[in-house]
């Protein structure tokens, strides 16, 4: 079996992998019923590599799957041969540090995947599992996109169809999951919550789902001062988000009572 497996994918339940920054939501997570977190920091920019604290507090705070975000910078997913080496040294240290798996993508300047840097990185990864990300669905050719990553050698494909949505993306899930043949697990993506979980699993077939159920939470600044802000992102500098535990529990009901 590989490592960050869960129970719950051997007796073909679905699983659920909750997208968290912060130990408190990865905790949540895991008392919610959650098979996986799915460990970034910055979420804002869709993700980026936790720090080595971070994976160490996740590590020791969780006994579920632990998936760590290899990814160096936000923007595209075309990486420097420095990036590269980046990657490499935080897969290193995923490793050292207990995770089970780790998530990345790395495309080239046609938008194709880069199939020769992916399956360094993958070899270098085991035993650890290994999610393919997003960076699928800015792929010029999903279904050639398909067979490159099969051919890396990873276990899993995040995606929401190349769309927004899961609802907009449906239909080329659902193709992806024909065309797998279960060579790979495809996990969907986008907007999945207690509400269309049910009727996303039934429509494509997926047997996991990524999920980031994210909630406002207070600053617990008395004092704030409204005009600077540290980001390049103004009026952010005092918001923060975090996982409910009844969120992902609302969610796993939700989605047995589909299965």
């Amino acid at each position: 079996m590989l490592a960050g497996y869960s129970i719950s994918s051997m007796n073909n339940r679905i699983s659920i992998e909750v997208c968290v920054e912060s130990l408190a939501s990865a905790l949540a997570a895991q008392r919610g019923g959650a098979a996986r977190i799915e460990l970034c920091s910055a979420l804002v920019e869709g993700g980026i590599t936790p720090s080595a604290g971070l994976i160490e507090l996740a590590r020791a705070g969780t006994s579920i799957g632990l998936q760590v975000m290899i990814r160096p910078r936000g923007g595209d997913f075309c990486y420097t041969n420095e990036e590269f080496e980046t990657m490499r040294r935080d897969i290193s240290l995923a490793k050292k540090m207990g995770a089970d798996g780790i998530v990345l993508g790395i495309l080239n300047t046609s938008g194709h995947i880069d199939v020769e840097r992916t399956r360094e990185l993958v070899e270098l990864a085991r035993p650890l599992n290994v999610t393919f990300h997003r960076a699928f669905d800015m792929s010029a050719d999903f279904f050639c996109a398909l067979e490159d990553v099969c051919s890396t050698g990873a276990d899993r494909l995040l995606t929401s169809g190349g769309e927004s949505t899961v609802a907009q993306g449906a239909p080329v899930i659902e193709g992806l999951v024909r065309a797998a043949h279960g060579r790979i697990a495809i996990m969907a993506c986008g907007g999945i919550a207690e509400h269309n979980a049910a009727g996303t699993i039934k429509r494509t077939g997926v047997r996991e789902i990524h999920v980031g159920l994210r909630r406002p939470a207070a600053s617990p600044m008395l004092y704030q001062n409204p005009r600077i802000s540290m980001g390049t992102m103004p009026e952010r500098e005092y918001q923060r988000f975090q996982v409910l535990e009844e969120d992902v529990l609302n969610l796993r009901r939700a989605v047995a009572k589909g299965e």
